[in-house]
């Protein structure tokens, strides 16, 4: 499971989306995490999925390299669906002992599920067509107001990225690790769930020195090569808007502007017919 984590890896291809400005990248993440939220209904959900297969299917990046990330999750949308299938009143339709099922919470759940999948898969697409150094100068150049309140927008930038790009350096890390064990005669696969998670206690010290120890040697390159944040340091690619960035921009309010109407005519739909 540890090695299906998609989230921070970089998928190199040539598409549209990989040349798309970081910032633009980062407001359709924005976007489409607030558009999950006010879309209700399944019109809203399923013009959300329209939307995003368009955008995957544009970047190049495989599905089935996308859909891997989603069993990262899989426990947390079991938990999710058990909390609200058991745990939310309304009109009940199931009852043994003190288990209760009831329709709200089927909605609830169902809707639950749909939104952590294309939460998961949307935001994927930012780490997944963008590089380390691109998503940097986008996270600095889109916060850069806050510098007037003095807060450090390169350094903030610079260590999200750098955290980022740590995720799949870190899994590839305890795969060595992983596989290292097993040849001690570890077993991580066999037994119950209790019993793999005892299992996988032997790779937190190893994980965690390996993970401080890449991070001094990262400090180290930085000191060595001079580095220091602030307004004096130049890019060897600027960022710059261009024609399909603009494009890009009147898609995602195009779709921001069709979730808002959706939610306005559910609603109006709801008053009507009861």
């Amino acid at each position: 499971m540890i090695r299906d984590i998609t989230l921070g890896q970089y998928y190199e291809a040539d598409s549209v989306i990989h040349r798309l400005d970081p910032r633009v990248k980062l407001a359709f993440t924005v976007i489409y995490i607030v558009s999950l939220y006010v879309g209700e209904g399944v019109l809203a959900f399923a013009l959300a999925a329209s939307f995003l297969a368009v955008i995957i299917i544009l970047s190049k990046v495989p599905v089935s390299f996308m859909l891997r990330g989603l069993k990262s999750i899989f426990i947390l949308m079991i938990i999710s669906v058990i909390f609200n299938l058991f745990l939310t009143q309304g009109e009940e339709i199931f009852h043994w002992w003190i288990f209760r099922i009831t329709k709200e919470g089927i909605r609830i759940a169902v809707r639950m599920v749909i939104r952590l999948i294309l939460l998961i898969m949307g935001t994927s697409i930012m780490t997944l067509t963008t590089t380390p150094s691109r998503l940097t100068d986008g996270l600095e150049k889109a916060f850069g107001f806050l510098k007037i309140f003095h807060v450090p927008v390169h350094a903030v930038a610079m260590m999200m990225s750098i955290a980022l790009r740590f995720i799949p350096i870190l899994i590839e890390e305890v795969n060595k690790i992983m596989k290292a064990q097993q040849a001690r005669g570890a077993d991580f696969e066999n037994g119950g769930l209790i019993k793999k998670a005892k299992a996988m206690i032997p790779l937190l010290i190893p994980l965690f020195v390996s993970a401080f120890r890449r991070a001094d040697d990262l400090a180290n390159a930085m000191e060595a090569r001079c580095y220091h944040g602030g307004d004096d340091r130049t890019k060897l690619h600027p960022l710059k808007y261009r024609k399909r960035d603009a494009i890009a921009y009147l898609v995602l309010f195009a779709y921001l502007a069709a979730i808002i109407l959706l939610r306005i005519f559910t609603s109006e739909l709801i008053k009507i017919v009861p």
